[in-house]
């Protein structure tokens, strides 16, 4: 068990969701000064890709992989390189980050944060629907994990693994914002979901993602194979014991039941 671990992944999402919270608050809010949307939609994209980054770099993201996903983490358990203990605290934590970020949020954001044009920054589908919805949300997690997998484990890209993340973060919140509102990540729909009171299309949130990334992971052992799953890490840190069931060269690795 490792309930350091477990606490990292909700405070990461946490992390993200109060970013999100602010630059919607920004950009979108009654008293923004940012004219166009597409100006404001390419701004959020910047802030929250930027924010990915820092977030799988930092201190907490390199010691527990930085997955900040339910999605993510499920996809790892799926692959065997995370015990399912883990996952299973893993994605509790990422459910309270998601819960805690946005509670934050609230308290230092107070109305404006629910105003209509920001809504807690909560995910709902926009332009196709409920369909358009779920093929975005599912389209934008394939290609992630695909990254993700591809680059993390191959040596000579590893270390760009969390700029493509952010690169794609920022790429899918400007042209996909208005079709799902971007998510691919049921605990942050939750954590936004839950002080709005806004469920349309939940299911959405859920299903797209796991079956994008699912996806994803069964292309790449079919054209790979399983043992080129290297790591669970976002980010190749040689210095920081890694968790997970690694085969990383360079990787520090501790007990699986360790902490």
């Amino acid at each position: 068990m490792h309930w350091r671990l477990y606490v990292y992944e909700g405070a990461e999402l946490a992390w993200f969701m109060v970013a999100a919270c602010v630059a919607t608050v920004v950009l979108f809010g009654a008293a923004s000064h940012v004219p166009g949307t597409a100006l404001r939609r390419g701004l959020m994209g910047v802030a929250m890709g930027v924010t990915a980054v820092m977030i799988i770099h930092s201190p907490m993201g390199k010691r527990s992989g930085a997955h900040f996903n339910p999605a993510i983490t499920l996809t790892y358990l799926r692959l065997g390189k995370i015990a399912p203990w883990d996952a299973a605290f893993y994605v509790v934590g990422q459910f309270a980050g998601g819960l805690f970020g946005v509670g934050v949020s609230a308290v230092l954001l107070g109305k404006s944060l629910a105003q209509p044009s920001v809504e807690y920054a909560v995910t709902v589908p926009g332009i196709g629907g409920t369909a358009g919805a779920f093929g975005a949300e599912l389209f934008m997690a394939a290609l992630l994990m695909g990254v993700v997998l591809w680059s993390s484990n191959e040596m000579r890209w590893a270390k760009y693994t969390s700029y493509f993340v952010g690169v794609l973060i920022a790429n899918y919140i400007f042209f996909f914002a208005p079709v799902s509102g971007f998510s691919i990540n049921p605990a942050r729909t939750v954590g936004s979901a839950a002080f709005a009171g806004i469920w349309t299309g939940w299911w959405v949130y859920f299903v797209a993602p796991l079956l994008g990334m699912f996806g994803a992971a069964e292309v790449y052992v079919r054209r790979y194979g399983v043992e080129r799953v290297l790591c669970a890490k976002l980010h190749p840190s040689p210095s920081v014991l890694c968790p997970f069931d690694c085969s990383l060269p360079g990787h520090r690795h501790e007990d699986l039941g360790g902490s």
